[in-house]
């Protein structure tokens, strides 16, 4: 499996509505026992994590690789609850995206396993030393990398989620605290169950990772109002969801949000190339965060009729500017409001720039920051875009659909960052560290 960002869609709390659990529906006044639950969880997720941080690299290395064992182990049984709520995301109309994003199959599975061997061999990021001073004094200051603590992440369909979050966390000596949407709920926890044997034959506590056993939307409020107990939450969902938590969270948040990601086809870019670049960033998934939203054409671009045809014959439909429907009746008017859509579909924003100046207007304008993308030969002119979109990621030449911490080398991601604090772009070990400072003296005192 790639570990990848490929999460964004309809929102966590929407996702709630078509709980096949008994628990969905239950009123909200279990706001108190929500709380009680999650404080209870995340209590026995700090002393798991005390010892956790006290394991050595080796060990957690080990245990990871265990964890992979036992989940190759329980294939079959993973695969049956994943076949359970493919059946029941059907029954509540989820869509094609959703429930691709859901379906878990051999391939997928042995894909997750690999991946939490890649995690496992991945440098350890706890005990690196950023850097060392010394003052007149004579003291010694260092900074030193350490795990954050307890990690709680809010997702939703995607069950590799709970396997990538938990190998991340764990590798980075972190406790994980895990809400996974209602939609996965029977593949979630028989992920979970596999990968708990291997971290508890590894010696780490069963506490390290745990899930909350309650789809009940209260459990999300209590995560957020649990400072003291949870070091950070990274919420992996839609607009509604990020921003719930954003509003609600008393814990500090590593957001990422909506990936509306722009491809712009330059007036200098091979028109071979970028029918490529704009097929695969388009339809290879349409359902990730790193999908394409808006492709943007220069109006010096000769071969756009071409590249628009190509799209609506791969099966997308497009809905375009005036100039852009004047290159084909296919494309469908477009309105104010889809320049700013994640459509996690099959369906494309078109617009017509004079130039790099107005195709990177538009971005600043509409981009949410996560990916941006130019093709184009003129490597004066990619320099410039590259360093005037302030986005987590741009790119020159290549498929947004390589916004992935697999794909630039990290094994896996908790998610891709679109802010601007602590970490940016995906997430993986070293963003699920802090420091701390190290002092050392010889009997210095301050006058």
């Amino acid at each position: 499996m790639r570990l990848t960002a490929d999460d964004r869609d309809a929102t966590d709390d929407a996702m709630n509505h078509m709980n096949p659990l008994p628990d969905a529906d239950k009123p909200e006044a279990t706001e108190a026992s929500a709380t009680q639950l999650v404080d209870q969880l995340a209590q026995a997720g700090r002393a798991a994590q005390r010892v956790l941080a006290n394991l050595s690299s080796e060990a957690r290395v080990n245990a990871l690789n265990l964890a992979a064992v036992h989940l190759r182990r329980d294939a079959q049984n993973i695969l049956a609850e994943n076949t359970r709520d493919l059946d029941a995301g059907r029954a509540n109309g989820l869509s094609g995206a959703m429930l691709d994003r859901l379906a878990l199959d051999e391939t997928r599975l042995e894909s997750i396993a690999a991946g939490l061997e890649a995690v496992a061999c991945l440098p350890d990021p706890v005990g690196d030393v950023i850097d060392i001073s010394k003052r007149p004094n004579g003291l010694q200051l260092s900074r030193v990398r350490v795990p954050i603590g307890t990690i709680g992440i809010i997702y939703e369909s995607r069950p590799n989620v709970t396997a990538d979050a938990a190998a991340l966390c764990v590798r980075a000596g972190n406790a994980a605290l895990l809400r996974g949407g209602s939609e996965a709920v029977h593949s979630n926890h028989a992920i979970l169950a596999s990968l708990t044997k291997g971290l508890v034959e590894g010696g780490i506590p069963a506490e390290a990772v745990q899930l909350i056993p309650t789809q009940d939307r209260a459990a999300v409020g209590a995560m957020l109002s649990a400072s003291g107990l949870i070091d950070m939450i990274v919420p992996r969902g839609g607009k509604n969801l990020v921003a719930r938590v954003q509003a609600d969270a008393r814990v500090p948040v590593l957001a990422h949000l909506d990936g509306i990601c722009h491809t712009y086809i330059h007036a200098a870019a091979d028109p071979e190339m970028a029918r490529e670049i704009a097929l695969n960033a388009k339809m290879r998934r349409t359902g990730i965060c790193g999908a394409m939203e808006t492709l943007l054409i220069d109006a010096k671009f000769g071969d756009a009729g071409a590249l628009i045809a190509a799209l609506m014959d791969a099966g997308c439909e497009l809905r375009g500017d005036a100039r852009v429907q004047a290159l084909d009746s296919r494309v469908n008017p477009a309105d104010e409001s889809d320049w700013d859509t994640e459509y996690l579909d099959a369906i494309l924003a078109v617009a017509m720039v004079d130039d790099l100046e107005t195709g990177i207007a538009h971005i600043a304008r509409h981009s949410s920051a996560h990916t941006d993308v130019i093709v184009t030969s003129d490597d004066a002119v990619a320099e410039q875009f590259l360093t005037r979109v302030d986005s987590a990621i741009v790119m020159h030449n290549a498929s947004s659909q390589f916004a992935d911490g697999g794909e630039f080398g990290l094994g896996a991601e908790i998610g891709i960052a679109t802010g601007r604090l602590h970490a940016r772009g995906p997430v993986a070990l070293e963003g699920l560290t802090t420091y701390k400072w190290m002092v050392r003296g010889t009997g210095q005192s301050r006058p």
